[in-house]
């Protein structure tokens, strides 16, 4: 017969309920670590999340600025033709057909997000499983 591993030894002396109260630190203690990565995680992700987003609003007030003159610039093109209000005008209207189509572009993709579907199915069967069946009343 082979001797016993340091485990078995373990568990034919200790009681059950001080086998227990160790497996419950070890849980706890191994909830407590894993909190604490994810907590590391989250703020490591946070922060390069923080900095792209920085950087893709510079770039977004970079491109504001790039569409601006350029609507400055064909506003002095349009000038000699049409005169310096109607031009105006025309660079005007071109913005509001293009903020027009953004706009209901935007509205048709926001009319097609469901949210989460599943999750809400699963949800409205839960109080539906806790009640008692037939055979348990």
């Amino acid at each position: 017969m082979t001797d016993p591993t340091p485990s078995e030894t373990k568990a034919a002396t200790t009681s059950l309920g001080d086998l227990l109260a160790e497996v419950s630190r070890d849980i706890s203690t191994l909830m407590r670590q894993e909190l604490e990565l994810a907590k590391a995680e989250l703020k490591v992700s946070a922060s390069r999340t923080a900095k792209a987003g920085g950087l893709l609003g510079g770039a977004g007030y970079g491109a504001a600025m790039a569409v601006f003159f350029l609507s400055v610039a064909l506003w002095w093109a349009l000038i000699p033709v049409m005169g310096g209000v109607w031009a105006a005008v025309v660079v005007a209207l071109v913005w509001a057909v293009i903020a027009l189509v953004l706009y209901v572009v935007g509205r048709n993709r926001l009319k097609e997000v469901n949210g989460a579907p599943q999750t809400v199915e699963t949800l409205k069967e839960i109080p539906e499983t806790l009640k008692r069946n037939e055979e348990n009343r």
